[in-house]
């Protein structure tokens, strides 16, 4: 929402989903760029883009929007997470999280604000909605040449360390995304065939 009138993204949202997608975000670039995101559980193709950048043409006119050109695109496969309810759609993928404060946790994670891992569930009141998430366990140092010679250690895999499973508030949350996940078969994270192009973008120069 870089940039972007709490009114001008009402506006965009209440056009977008009553189009029946989803807004992830609106953005306010340079050289007179304004790009919005959209997205939905069966994935975005090049013809949702252009329908969207049609009807948001159309109304900006109306509206007198000041902007030079219009982009309208697919978040792609590092999706940013920024409402409560895109947390709970993605339960169960690997995400990337700052935080505004630092959160205790166990060995190399304790307090780090940016934190790996996957997401296990989210719960609460709207507007106290909190996320569980297992980190992703750090690797191990590798050895310096010289150091500890003659001595002999178990390497401890992945699968053999104790998972650390971290909570916090939704509200805590300065950025999140999702980490991409490539899949060869041809379909994308909603699992629908013909979602793969989730890049798929358009754009138009203001009439």
């Amino acid at each position: 929402m870089a940039g972007i009138a709490a009114d001008l993204y009402g506006t965009i949202e209440r056009t977008v989903e009553g189009l029946g997608y989803e807004l992830v975000d609106v953005e306010r670039l340079a050289a007179g760029l304004l790009r919005v995101t959209l997205d939905s559980p069966q994935g975005v193709r090049l013809e949702d883009c252009e329908k969207v950048s049609r009807q948001l043409s159309h109304l900006f006119a109306v509206e007198d929007v000041d902007y030079d050109r219009l982009e309208v695109s697919s978040p792609g496969l590092d999706r940013p997470l920024k409402r409560a309810r895109d947390f709970g759609r993605f339960v169960g993928s690997e995400v990337q999280v700052q935080l505004a404060e630092a959160i205790p946790a166990e060995g190399a994670s304790a307090g780090r604000k940016r934190l790996r891992g996957r997401l296990l569930e989210m719960s609460g009141a709207p507007g106290a909605e909190r996320v569980r998430v297992e980190l992703t366990p750090d690797e191990p140092a590798p050895a310096r040449p010289g150091k500890g010679a003659g001595k002999t250690k178990k390497a401890v895999r992945k699968s053999e360390r104790a998972a650390v499973v971290v909570e916090f508030a939704v509200a805590d949350v300065v950025k999140a995304k999702l980490v991409p996940e490539l899949d060869f078969r041809g379909t994308g994270r909603g699992g629908a065939e013909g979602a793969k192009p989730r890049g798929a973008n358009t754009g138009s120069e203001k009439q």
